[in-house]
């Protein structure tokens, strides 16, 4: 195969319509907009409109609550700390900060804390200090013979 004889699959690409471009051409005059009205003209921002009637999204009712001063975590799971420390990334034999998990790009951000979950293993044995953590992962790092620090703000 030549650079010469690449082609698209049959279908692929369309041909432009170019619209109000003389009777001959089947768009010609009004470009297939029929006559005066809204749509007939440019910048037309009618969705959701349904001609005065009261709109579907009116309609339904409103559910939930978004609380604004709720508190976003980093969430982790410890089976990517042991991951991380099986590729010499973290340190185990020291204690594990939040810095150090941002340090290491485990986290990316903190944003109000890094919060720990139990999803996958853990074999080694570290001193976590993190601003949360579920109560199976305390458990997980712990039976690993760790220590799971949790900040007392956050404490569950």
């Amino acid at each position: 195969m030549k650079l010469n004889e690449l082609r698209d699959n049959p279908g692929a690409t369309k041909p432009r319509k170019r619209v109000g471009r003389g009777p001959g051409s089947g768009t010609g005059k009004m470009g297939g907009r029929g006559i005066k009205g809204q749509k007939s003209r440019s910048g037309v921002a009618i969705n959701g409109y349904e001609g005065g009637q009261m709109p579907l999204y009116q309609r339904l009712p409103k559910r939930g609550f978004n609380k604004p001063n709720r508190k976003a975590f980093a969430v982790i799971n410890l089976g990517l700390i042991q991951k991380f420390i099986d590729a010499g990334k973290l340190d185990a034999g020291q204690a594990i900060t939040e810095d150090a998990l941002i340090a290491c790009g485990v986290v990316r951000r903190k944003k109000d804390g890094v919060r720990v979950l139990a999803k996958g293993e853990i074999t080694s044995k570290v001193d976590l200090h993190v601003t949360g953590a579920s109560k199976s992962a305390v458990e997980a790092v712990e039976k690993a013979g760790g220590t799971l620090a949790v900040a007392a703000a956050a404490a569950e």
